[in-house]
């Protein structure tokens, strides 16, 4: 008897399902696209618990007649395609003939559907991929699609899920999306009967921008339109000194289509080099339009990465594109946040650093300190003498064994980390309240991050409060912080946390990693200092558990010796 066997249909489009619907987005994301393809000027998604209980799509496009109604159903079935050579024309979003099937083999799924040449449209009834129902309906010319309970019939898929407030964060951010690459199609999306936003038709990207991500994401943006024989970008992008604190604002299109684009991404960042402070990314809507030939879709289940046949001719395309509109902007620039109102300036950095002595004598005692080089040793005798400051960012020291060069902003980096680890794991994070609060407005997928993580922040020494949807207020931020510091360093967090590269699991991995982001931003360098104040900060830096390195492993310092100069010198 054959071991190998056929598998039935229904199992297959569970399978299936397990590539092209990875969670309640990717349902919404099929939708919307089906909704495009059939040319509708007018798009309604609705949504409940996260997607989990129901998902409703509804639009005025072309509609389908009974027949074709039950053939979506099937696998592999499409209009968009009829051969392989067609993938290199592909002019729509889908193609594969498997979201249909998928979906409605996961969930109990309800298709209502109806032609203009139809008097009554078609509706079809299906529950864990089997038909329960077809049958006649009325509805006007569109598509309906329910999708209630997903994943029920596979619940340990339903284990994997987020929670609501996250899963709703990836919904709103696919349909807006999707609503931004077109401006000439109304959108709609109601979440727990609440409306998310209402965009009419739009005449162009700015106004929808201005509709989608709020006016004050938008204003200030420039505008982009290259265009050279087979390619064409536009788009919005920020002035020079502007940006984000993510990658997260680089939102990239081709053809209409949403993607994951590294040519286009790293073409971005490459045209904005010299142009944005260190840390900071672009923020901009960028739409590239290309022959379909030249672009490969299929690459992905989920369609969102691209390859491109001439992957250098389309990043320098893009790269001198953004360079050309930014050399042409007038008047850009980002002014300077001035301070926040009404509140005391930080303490100085030298406030609780021990009074700098005549000269060293040596690191405190301490367990689990490591094991010092020869410069380290040679602290410990009476003999650094502060010479005076190279490029103002390094520090040299005459020593009994040579010179030693140390690095300011990475010593400050050292005592600041260790002395907000301790402050952290005691619990015992000062704050300041704001007198007047600072408003934050963030995209959905980081205002549920954001929410998910205030007792956490709270525990540091911030205060936020909810202030409508995917707004909050920064009513109180550390002592150590300068307030108008809090909206970046809050962005920076978010985008750690979005990226997976803090350990939110890990209660003191993830305080590590909190100390380690803000001794970054704590230290102030001061632009003139003495001798005092050098050796102070040489005290305190051999008076941490790991002297020789900063937070991020770069040296503290470095050691000539006499010997090593005299060979230099050929002595």
């Amino acid at each position: 008897m054959s071991k190998i066997r056929i598998l039935p249909d229904r199992v297959a489009n569970q399978i299936a399902a397990g590539e092209v619907i990875e969670r309640p987005a990717a349902v919404v994301k099929e939708l919307v696209e089906n909704a495009l393809d059939a040319g509708a000027s007018r798009i309604e998604v609705e949504f409940r618990d996260g997607g989990r209980t129901l998902i409703r799509v509804e639009d005025d496009g072309e509609g389908m007649g009974r027949d074709d109604a039950l053939l979506a159903l099937e696998r592999h079935a499409t209009s968009k395609i009829a051969e392989a050579g067609d993938l290199d024309r592909l002019a729509t979003f889908g193609f594969r003939g498997e979201a249909l099937p998928s979906i409605a083999s996961v969930s109990r799924f309800t298709l209502q559907t109806r032609t203009a040449e139809s008097d009554a449209g078609t509706e079809v009834l299906v529950d864990g991929g089997r038909i329960l129902d077809v049958r006649a309906c009325g509805r006007p010319v569109g598509t309906r699609i329910e999708v209630e309970n997903l994943f029920h019939p596979v619940p340990a898929r339903r284990k994997f899920l987020k929670t609501d407030r996250t899963e709703a964060a990836h919904i709103v951010q696919c349909v807006r999306l999707y609503a931004l690459a077109s401006p000439g199609v109304s959108f709609a999306l109601t979440e727990d009967g609440r409306t998310v936003f209402r965009s009419p038709q739009c005449p162009g990207l700015a106004e929808r921008a201005a509709e989608i991500f709020g006016r004050r994401s938008a204003a200030g943006l420039l505008p982009i339109d290259a265009e050279e024989p087979g390619l064409r970008l536009r788009g919005l992008v920020c002035a020079p000194g502007g940006g984000s604190q993510t990658r997260h604002d680089m939102l990239a299109f081709v053809n209409g289509r949403p993607v994951d684009s590294r040519a286009m991404n790293f073409a971005l960042i490459e045209a904005f080099q010299e142009m944005l402070p260190l840390g900071r990314f672009p923020q901009a809507y960028l739409f590239l339009e290309c022959d379909p030939a030249a672009v490969d879709v299929n690459v992905h289940p989920a369609k969102r990465e691209v390859r491109f046949r001439n992957e250098p001719g389309v990043r320098a395309f893009v790269i001198i594109g953004v360079r050309r509109a930014l050399r042409e902007a007038e008047g850009y620039g980002s002014p300077r946040v001035p301070p926040h109102p009404f509140v005391q300036e930080p303490p100085p950095f030298t406030q609780g650093i021990p009074a700098a002595p005549a000269a060293l004598s040596g690191p405190a005692a301490g367990a689990g300190r490591q094991p010092l080089d020869a410069a380290a040793r040679g602290a410990a005798t009476p003999a650094w003498r502060f010479l005076g400051l190279l490029r103002g960012g390094l520090a040299l020291f005459e020593t009994a064994a040579g010179l030693v060069v140390l690095d300011r902003r990475a010593a400050h980096e050292r005592i600041w980390f260790e002395r907000l680890e301790a402050q952290f794991l005691s619990g015992g994070v000062p704050s300041q309240r704001l007198l007047l609060p600072a408003p934050l407005e963030l995209d959905p997928i980081a205002a549920a991050l954001l929410s998910e993580r205030r007792d956490f922040l709270r525990g540091h020494g911030f205060e936020l409060a909810e202030f409508g949807r995917n707004f909050f207020r920064i009513e109180a931020v550390p002592s150590w912080m300068q307030p108008e510091d809090a909206e970046a360093f809050l962005r920076e967090v978010l985008g750690a946390l979005r990226e997976g590269s803090f350990p939110v699991k890990d209660p003191v991995l993830a305080r590590a990693n909190l100390a380690r982001m803000a001794a970054s931003r704590a230290v102030r360098l001061p632009g003139a200092p003495g001798e005092l104040e050098m050796l102070a900060l040489a005290t305190s830096l051999f008076d941490t558990r790991a002297p020789l390195t900063s937070p991020s492993g770069r040296p503290t310092f470095f050691e000539i010796g006499e010997a090593e100069m005299a060979r230099r010198f050929q002595k």
